[in-house]
């Protein structure tokens, strides 16, 4: 498989291969090394708000395709496992409900909420049974707020991903963000989901692809700062006074005309806050040239939704999907390989690539 380098120095740097957009190798190598071991966006706790409850879900369906099952025990503990029976692979859950025990329709093998082994019919003759292995494979989940997270193979600690972020917007009530199942918008993309993110990590095509947008932020004073090593922030500041943050003295940014919080989480996700709540945008791969984007929105002020850099979302999506087709059609050209940055302006997709150059050649 080809390196991948990526100079430090953005002066200097050129950007990735355009064999990187093009090669099934290497799309399946970045499913296994980059996707499998990263930290994930799974929902919310109210996907499991009562005792009981649980629900199925597959972890970024057409990557790594993981069958797992979120449920709330008698105690009142989330737990994070496999979907999947521990005798014969049959799929233990297939919609929502609230239970006691997890029971597979296949054979009627039993386990607890927490995954652990209960009942076994016909099994009385198994020598050395059950054993650990007879539980379900259970997985790490990380809470911030009310937002959960796993890994199916984790390489490093959740706080690395994800401090940064937490610790700059430690003064919103996340405990009031309501999610909102009836704005969730995905897109299908046709382009390859590294290319989604590049886009997403610069704000130079701003004044070029988004006219509303630039109307309302300041493109003059976009400014991104990097969180090494995982994640990054785009700090959007208002034209004007109106529809921006009203930022408490604790915070960081108190004094600016914020309009929006940016932040990017290696390799996939976007956290964009606005004054009326959040939107997590995850990118799923599906293929070296198409990716699902899901748009999922949690609400706190809704009065706002209509009005500055938060509105016309789905708008500013057409408008993203329309450029970066075209360029999934420019970099599978014979005639591309690499281009260059903008030292001052994107600096987020030097960062982005510089993630994977080091992981691709790690």
């Amino acid at each position: 498989m080809k390196e991948f380098y990526v100079d430090p120095d953005i002066a200097s740097a050129k950007t990735l291969h355009a064999s990187f957009y093009k090669d099934q190798e290497v799309f399946n190598f970045c499913r296994e090394h980059i996707f499998a071991s990263s930290w994930q966006f799974v929902g919310h706790t109210g996907l499991v708000a009562n005792k009981g409850d649980v629900h199925p879900f597959t972890l970024l369906g057409s990557c790594l395709d993981e069958p797992l099952i979120l449920t709330r025990d008698t105690e009142d503990r989330i737990h994070l496992m496999s979907n999947v029976c521990t005798h014969r692979g049959n799929l233990l859950s297939d919609a929502p409900c609230n239970t006691a025990t997890l029971r597979c329709k296949y054979h009627g093998r039993q386990f607890a909420l927490d995954g652990k082994f209960v009942f076994m019919p016909e099994f009385r003759e198994v020598k050395d049974f059950p054993a650990e292995a007879d539980n379900l494979k259970t997985l790490p989940v990380f809470r911030w707020a009310d937002f959960l997270f796993t890994s199916v193979s984790p390489a490093q600690r959740p706080e690395v991903f994800f401090g940064d972020m937490i610790k700059r917007v430690e003064w919103m009530p996340l405990d009031k963000f309501v999610y909102r199942p009836e704005l969730t918008k995905k897109f299908h993309v046709k382009a390859h989901w590294a290319l989604y993110c590049e886009n997403y990590l610069e704000g130079f095509h701003i004044p070029f692809v988004h006219p509303d947008l630039s109307s309302v932020v300041d493109f003059g004073s976009y400014s991104t700062e990097l969180f090494f090593p995982y994640s990054s922030l785009q700090l959007g500041l208002s034209r004007n006074a109106s529809h921006c943050f009203d930022l408490p003295p604790s915070s960081p940014d108190f004094g600016k005309q914020v309009a929006a919080y940016y932040f990017w989480v290696f390799p996939n996700m976007m956290f964009n806050f606005y004054p009326w709540g959040l939107s997590v945008n995850i990118v799923e791969p599906l293929s070296t040239g198409e990716s699902r984007v899901i748009f999922m929105s949690y609400v706190w002020d809704e009065s706002k939704m209509d009005a500055g850099a938060g509105s016309g979302l789905d708008q500013v999506e057409v408008e993203d999907e329309e450029i970066v087709e075209n360029v999934q059609k420019g970099v599978r050209s014979r005639f591309y390989e690499h281009g260059r940055y903008s030292v001052t302006r994107e600096r987020g997709t030097h960062h982005f690539h510089r993630i994977i150059s080091q992981i691709m050649n790690k």
